[in-house]
């Protein structure tokens, strides 16, 4: 059933006409996902619009999917094209100095593949792609973190056709962006969260070495953390697991999405199943199509069952509705839970007693509620279930649940349904296509003529074919509409479906049936082949793609090298001015401070720059306007909006690592937007980092050496969550403002949680990296500017680490010595990180 849709209410008050959003219905996409080749039929049989996947070579967000090889492209579009379905690759990761080659060649493949569009997160690889395919479509992936109708304004230059929106955006926030921008706006309705911004977690470079940014998360949110308050553990109960969101299901929201401006729909999931991408595909269908004719489709209690037996952590709306972080982040579980049966009554001998809120049978799957951290978690298939009223009776086979660790209340949750499964799958793994193409024909007989049949289908497959022979007058069964719409609809097991037939009959011909046959089979041939040939599009030669940065910007400088300093509070500002430095960055929580701070360092003849948020969404453009008050030589910068804002504004500015520099091409695009430096991405190892420097003009570079890496930057609110009887900034009462808050993991590193000016959350590791080994090598090649960052250092400390690393860029000190004196002096230790110098793989032996 479904609900007609009021536009006027669901647009908003600020939304397009109602006009403007039916017409825009017409243009609406849902796109699926795809880990491998089935997973695309899943999604094409289950009414996809459009599919995206990642290539098994790599540069794909989804490393552990099984993917796509890229010899198998052409067929897989043909394939897509002939059902009228388009497709996307995600070239969704950051790029090194030394694949661009490999990936310029890949652009070419996807190109003359036939593929429809391209994602993107690099800056650098957006522009490589523009030169090197002009007429392949580029989207912008979520991992560029557009956050605002000014971050997309800010890049519009580079070509890009449609945004992928942030999931941290609320659907007024996303109303605003779409009157800012004309660019097609896609947004995520499904699927798992991240807690932290796409394209701006670190957590698995740092813990594990293994970089999120080139596809390689290792979902460290999903693991359970105690959190510790002014020095003191605090007892939450069974909330573990403290950064790890329900997941997003948006399908009650599809017709607010519509008025808000949303042309794609997308479902998250390169990793999950072929019947999960069936399931899930086939209710947002149901979703888009009745918005589309201005009804809301109802879900029911089954219908819900069934796309959380699929796949669930639980559902929420994510930030769609604004945030609600306790609401968002429960913190109970982290794992695939599906649904609630009941809870556990008794166990009688073999057999567990649940008193059931629904019906379970022989076969199903199933959990017992535990912590996964403490190991007492199990489940497995029920053998046999019997009924009593609420009550059921179940069994399992042997060993797979150890009966003795159940107890009266814990809860059971049903996580598969073999019957749904089958159902699923049966949408896919047939021979007869479900979904069909339309097909319009048109039929011109006469006596002394060749049929001519013409063909036109709604994947945009058009042909003509003619009969050898020539049509002679019938004397017993001439042609008539009937019977021609009769033979040519008879298309089997092809994708098409005859639609209309307009025949145009002169005088009584007459035919065999063999021979409409022939033309029948004929048609469909020709209709494969028109679509499978694939567009026709430009390409430039590889020799041709070279990025002209003159020779003498290569100069390297004679001046000594500089160290700059980021300071996090007035006691390490004072401490760095007092120790000489002369360029400071201040990153503040309170930009109040900001002020006290310029005038600390103008009366030390320091200069000192103001860092910005890392994100910036629609409505926070003051802030920019609040940092340029206080007086400071000018910003750090930490996303495209504020890059635009010091461009309009003509502000010094220096690029942060946020902006994601991790080759040539996006070092040479900010400073052609006026960056005086770009700071190195933090997910470049030693070698990397020595390649980008190689092709790079080290003067355009900044590097930081020592620092605690931030791990997961949050929308997020862990002190709203938990140390707050609140729901967001509005009435959290601003737990951040008086505790010191850490965040214990499984081995007991304790990291440092700090909320910037916008409530948003930044978890900082509790081990700070030093790079200093690598320095004598990068001053070597002639890079004069690196920076170390403070956290919680009190005055004595950040001396004394300023010190040893002016010592060291003065040449005085090695970086081993460096790095013996500060593992010696912090308490924590001290890793060496991603920087790490080679070593011989057999000097442990």
């Amino acid at each position: 059933m479904a609900q007609p849709i009021n536009l006027a209410s669901a647009k908003g008050e600020h939304a397009p006409s109602a006009a403007t959003a039916i017409e825009s219905m017409h243009n609406l996409e849902l796109l699926a996902p795809a880990g491998d080749r089935l997973c695309v039929t899943a999604a094409v049989e289950n009414g996809a619009d459009a599919v995206y996947f990642g290539l098994e070579c790599g540069f794909n967000a989804r490393v552990r999917a099984t993917n796509l090889h890229l010899d198998t492209l052409p067929e897989v579009m043909a394939f897509l094209h002939e059902r009228g379905v388009r497709g996307y690759v995600a070239l969704n990761t950051l790029v090194f100095p030394s694949e661009l080659e490999t990936v310029e060649r890949h652009i070419v493949a996807l190109t003359n593949a036939g593929v429809d569009a391209v994602l993107v997160q690099d800056l650098g690889l957006a522009r490589l792609l523009r030169v090197v395919s002009p007429e392949l479509a580029l989207h912008a992936s979520t991992q560029m973190t557009l956050t605002s109708g000014e971050c997309i304004q800010a890049v519009e230059e580079l070509g890009i056709r449609r945004v992928v929106l942030a999931r941290e955006l609320s659907i007024p926030e996303i109303r605003t962006i779409r009157q800012q921008t004309a660019i097609e706006l896609e947004v995520f309705v499904h699927g798992a969260l991240c807690v932290a911004y796409s394209g701006q977690c670190l957590t698995s470079e740092s813990l594990g070495g293994r970089s999120a940014n080139r596809g390689h998360c290792a979902q460290a949110c999903r693991l359970p953390y105690d959190l510790v308050c002014d020095g003191q553990d605090v007892d939450l109960g069974d909330v573990k697991y403290l950064l790890s969101p329900q997941d997003l299901a948006a399908y009650e929201l599809v017709p607010e999405l519509i008025a808000a401006g949303i042309t794609s729909f997308k479902i998250e999931g390169r990793l999950k199943t072929p019947e999960y991408v069936a399931n899930i595909t086939r209710h947002y269908r149901r979703a888009l199509d009745a918005a589309a004719t201005g009804f809301q489709a109802k879900f029911t209690e089954q219908d819900v069952a069934e796309m959380e037996l699929s796949f669930s952590r639980g559902f929420s709306p994510g930030w769609l509705r604004g945030c609600d972080h306790k609401m968002l982040v429960p913190g109970l579980s982290s794992a695939k839970r599906g649904i609630l049966v009941g809870e556990v009554k008794a166990v009688r001998g073999h057999r567990v007693v649940v008193n059931a809120q629904r019906v379970l049978a022989p076969g199903d799957g199933v959990v017992f509620a535990g912590s996964r951290a403490e190991g007492d978690e199990q489940g497995g298939r029920i053998y046999e279930v019997t009924a009593r009223g609420n009550e059921l009776e179940i069994s399992f086979g042997r060993e797979a649940v150890d009966l003795r660790r159940l107890h009266s209340g814990q809860q059971i949750w049903q996580t598969d349904d073999p019957k749904l499964t089958a159902k699923l799958r049966k949408t896919f793994s047939g021979n007869t296509p479900q979904r069909r193409v339309g097909v319009d024909m048109t039929v011109r007989a006469a006596v002394g003529e060749r049929l001519r049949v013409g063909a036109r289908a709604d994947n945009g497959a058009t042909c003509t074919v003619e009969s050898c022979e020539l049509l002679s007058a019938a004397t017993k069964h001439p042609l008539t509409p009937q019977l021609l719409e009769q033979q040519f609809g008879r298309l089997g097991k092809t994708v098409y479906k005859l639609r209309q037939l307009d025949a145009d009959i002169t005088g009584t011909p007459m035919t065999p049936l063999s021979v409409l046959g022939k033309l029948r089979h004929h048609v469909i041939e020709q209709l494969a082949a028109s679509i499978a040939t694939p567009p026709s599009r430009r390409t430039a030669p590889q020799e041709t793609v070279v990025l002209p940065i003159p020779d003498d910007a290569f100069a390297v400088s004679p001046e000594p090298p500089t160290l700059h300093v980021l300071c996090r509070t007035m006691e390490q500002v004072q401490a760095a001015c007092n120790a000489g430095c002369r360029s400071l960055i201040a990153d503040f929580q309170d930009i109040r401070e900001y002020r006290a701070a310029v005038e600390t360092a103008k009366r030390s003849s320091a200069t000192m720059y103001l860092a910005t948020p890392r994100i910036q969404k629609p409505g926070e453009m003051g802030v920019f306007r609040a940092l340029t008050k206080h007086g400071a030589a000018g910003l750090l910068v930490r996303n495209m909006a504020a890059v635009a804002y010091c461009m309009e504004h003509g502000i010094p500015f220096r690029c942060d690592y946020s902006l994601n520099a991790a080759n040539q091409w996006t070092v040479d695009y900010l400073r052609g937007r006026g960056a005086e430096r770009v700071t190195v991405s933090y997910d470049l190892n030693r070698d990397q980092l020595l390649d980008l420097v190689a092709v790079t003009p080290p003067a355009w570079l900044e590097v930081v050496i020592h620092q605690h890496m931030p791990l997961f930057h949050m929308e997020h609110c862990v002190f709203c969550a938990v140390l707050s009887p609140g729901t967001n900034k509005t009435n959290c009462g601003r737990p951040c403002d008086e505790h010191d808050v850490r965040l214990r993991d499984r081995v007991g590193m304790e990291h440092v949680l700090h909320a910037d000016v916008g409530c948003r959350n930044t978890l900082f590791n509790a081990l700070p990296q030093s790079a200093a080994e690598i320095v004598p090598t990068l001053l070597s090649r002639g890079v004069r500017d690196f920076r170390v960052e403070f956290l919680t250092e009190d005055a004595t400390a950040t001396r004394e680490v300023i010190v040893l690393y002016q010592e060291l860029l003065a040449g005085r000190v090695t970086g081993k010595h460096v790095w013996q004196q500060l593992r010696a002096s912090n308490r924590v230790g001290v890793t060496r990180g991603t920087l790490e110098e080679r070593r011989n793989p057999l000097a442990v032996l």
